[in-house]
């Protein structure tokens, strides 16, 4: 069937949808679905850890490749004479970073925030749907833990998602504070919308554009508060005494291609996500610099990883037009009336499942011949955003979705008249770098906030907790990293932990190829 016919399908149908009621999947039929569609189950693209804290491990190829990488630096060719001298070290410049470097500096520590890009160039801008907080009178910080839980299938840290959901109010107190501007109702009061699989309304949001809000306050206030910056300065390697603290970091000066030293008596690493790496082949709906770079670096340093065989696909991108294949589809307008239609204009899941849940079923859709063929040859289902319109009343997807609307525009496609094609995009590292409610990794000195770490979320993170997590965690790290930092002195700069990695791969045989951190994705085709 022609794009166009299938099309004509899902205008024809939209009355006979608007009166059906789609109930949840039973718990059986989820785990049912999840197991034969979900990326995370697909045997073939895993492999074992060889070296390292995570050693019998598995992950898939691209991230265990990385891990077991060498270092782009060697100790014969560098000198470790420091050019930079700090209490605190913060790697990224995005949502956790900066929030953790506004944190520190009011704590009185002396801040050098490096930044791969430029501040701001970060997952952050292009978080859309909203902030999860408990903030309504029927809702509760307890429920919100609970629904956290559930989608995460309990194998969130309990400590870790604790803090997250209890210090969730007072971040957003604290966020309308230094000037985030939440959408209200008409009586001045907080907007909230729902997310799928949660209980309760909770989300706080700026339009669709709730990141690019955050990031914008955010950036004003490091500028403002004059933080020390280096952009276009990505990390390489960490720096250690030695006997397995963190003193420092070696960045790279993308101007120049030389080396900077930077000793620092804390660090965090806060490098953002993994959608860079294209797992499995998937479009990514991540930022150019989300390359997984903070879990190589702190792995080589003995940093343990957590949950490090899991990821979210978010079950709506856009697979056409081809120029923004990958790019994020809010969930946000899913919950307010959006249906997911096949080819045949069928719908066939509740959209309010929870992300993994979803994504298995449009990928269950193209599977088994249900999805609608691009010209360019990938594969994806309707997703039929004029009944937000209907549903809501004429406006709503303007009023509440202008970027949406504006994206789209520019290939001259309507949203609000006819429906687009989407399929799974890569879009969050549900695992990462294990960390304590401090943020401190199992390396001393060494902390990480922000999508780099793992444990939070469990195996699957619930709509608008990411946003909640870069504030919570950046804050938390940025106190207890500067409250580290006065109690000590500054260490011994050496790469004995590069030398004991290395030796580590010579015994096992681990001969790799793959330098890490990659930076940068590769997008130049290979004859």
């Amino acid at each position: 069937m022609s794009l166009e016919d299938s099309k004509t399908r899902v205008n024809e149908s939209r009355a006979a949808r608007m009166k059906e009621e789609r109930a949840l999947l039973s718990p059986e039929d989820k785990d049912a679905l999840i197991r034969k569609f979900h990326p995370d189950y697909k045997k073939e693209a895993y492999r074992t850890i060889q070296i390292g804290p995570n050693q019998g491990e598995q992950t898939v190829h691209e991230l265990a490749n990385l891990l077991e990488g060498k270092s782009p630096i060697a100790s014969e060719e560098i000198s470790l004479s420091p050019h930079h001298q700090v209490d605190l070290l913060i790697i990224g410049g995005g949502g956790a970073g900066a929030t953790a470097a506004l944190t520190a500096k009011a704590a009185g520590a002396g801040v050098l925030l490096a930044t791969k890009l430029r501040l701001g160039d970060s997952n952050t801008v292009m978080a859309e749907g909203g902030m999860q907080v408990a903030v309504s009178a029927e809702d509760s910080p307890v429920r919100h833990f609970l629904d956290s839980l559930r989608g995460g299938y309990m194998k969130n840290d309990p400590a870790l998602l604790k803090t997250l959901v209890e210090e969730g109010p007072e971040v957003a107190k604290w966020l309308m504070d230094i000037g985030v501007l939440f959408d209200r109702e008409a009586d001045g009061n907080l907007s909230i919308r729902g997310g799928g699989g949660s209980s309760k309304p909770r989300l706080l949001r700026c339009k669709d554009y709730t990141g690019l809000e955050l990031m914008r306050v955010l950036k004003d206030c490091v500028l403002n508060e004059q933080v020390e910056l280096l952009e276009f300065s990505p990390i390489v390697e960490l720096l250690t005494d030695g006997e397995g603290a963190c003193t420092g970091a070696v960045l790279k000066n993308l101007d120049n291609n030389q080396y900077v030293v930077v000793q620092a008596k804390a660090v965090i690493l806060a490098t953002g996500g993994i959608g860079r790496l294209h797992i499995q082949g998937f479009p990514t709906s991540n930022h150019y610099g989300a390359t997984a770079d903070g879990l190589p670096i702190a792995y080589r340093a003995g940093a343990k990883l957590t949950l490090q065989d899991t990821f979210q696909y978010h079950p709506t991108g856009a697979v056409y037009p081809e120029p923004m294949a990958g790019i994020l589809v809010t969930e946000a307008i899913r919950s307010v009336g959006a249906q997911l239609v096949n080819v045949k204009g069928e719908r066939f899941i509740n959209e309010m499942e929870t992300r993994d849940a979803v994504a298995s079923a449009v990928i269950r859709e193209c599977a088994e011949g249900r999805g609608v063929e691009t010209a360019a040859g990938r594969r994806g289902v309707w997703l039929d955003m004029p009944m937000v319109d209907i549903v809501n009343g004429e406006g709503t997807l303007a009023h509440r979705f202008p970027n949406m609307v504006r994206q789209f525009s520019r290939y001259q496609i309507d949203i609000r008249k006819e429906p687009v094609l989407v399929y799974p995009t890569l879009h969050y590292q549900n695992g990462g770098i294990q960390i304590n409610v401090d943020g401190e990794s199992t390396v001393r000195n060494l902390f990480v906030a922000g999508e780099a770490s793992g444990g939070i979320h469990g195996r699957n993170r619930l709509m608008g907790n990411s946003l909640l997590d870069i504030i919570v965690y950046g804050r938390r790290a940025g106190r207890a990293a500067s409250k580290r930092a006065t109690e000590i002195a500054p260490g011994k700069l050496t790469l004995a932990h590069l030398d004991q990695f290395r030796e580590a791969q010579k015994k096992a045989g681990v001969e790799s190829k793959t330098v890490s951190p990659m930076l940068f994705p590769d997008y130049v085709k290979k004859n």
